[in-house]
């Protein structure tokens, strides 16, 4: 199960967790690169994030992993996660750092929780978005196997997704404001929260997505 993974390293955030992560639920390799022979050889890749936007979109761009991503997606057609930063990169714009231009493989951009921010009954929500906080699947997936309807994730993130085209929508999250908390298209699976942190939840659907045939 699971063949090659490359986990697409741009030198942003701490990967080692992913790739822990995916060997404990059967990844026969897991390689954490930006080498690109390595990823085009991959079976699956994964394409993480953490940071501030507008670095990640420079290091992506100076490492050449944007036109990586883009032919496993679209020439390879290969199954690709992408997690939280990784997913706000796949949009078309940010509105952090003052706004910053993204790959826009999706429609749709990246918006800030606001200030302050409440939740439904008028307490106050602290931004960043910091914890665990429940999933509510929006449509059928291969990845959500064996995961239950409002499980709970874990989240870091100040900013949230937004998807112009609402049947790419694949999870939704409450905090303050109803916002993407998964999309999927294709052989793409992305994820706002990190299913490296996420327990038992988060196992299951990275052993789902070494399953996953990239259809949905």
């Amino acid at each position: 199960m699971g063949e090659t993974v490359a986990v697409i390293d741009y030198g942003m955030g701490n990967l080692h967790s992913v790739e822990s992560a995916l060997q404990h639920v059967g990844a026969q390799k897991v390689i954490v690169t930006h080498d690109a022979d390595l990823i085009r050889s991959a079976d699956r890749v994964v394409f993480p994030g953490v940071g501030a936007i507008r670095d990640c979109m420079s290091e992506i761009r100076r490492l050449h992993c944007d036109a990586l991503l883009d032919t496993a997606l679209r020439e390879q057609h290969k199954p690709v996660l992408a997690i939280c930063v990784g997913m706000q990169a796949l949009m078309q714009r940010s509105e952090e750092n003052g706004g910053v231009d993204c790959l826009g493989l999706l429609d749709g951009e990246v918006r800030h929780f606001g200030s302050p921010l409440a939740d439904h009954d008028g307490s106050r929500l602290k931004v960043p978005h910091m914890g665990w906080n429940r999933v509510h699947q929006e449509r059928p997936h291969p990845l959500w196997q064996n995961i239950a309807d409002g499980e709970r994730f874990y989240f870091v993130h100040s900013y949230y997704v937004h998807a112009s085209d609402r049947s790419l929508l694949a999870g939704s999250l409450d905090y303050g404001v109803k916002a993407d908390a998964a999309l999927a298209s294709d052989n793409l699976f992305a994820v706002q929260f990190h299913p490296e942190k996420s327990h038992r939840a988060g196992l299951q659907l990275l052993s789902n997505f070494l399953d996953w045939n990239g259809t949905c």
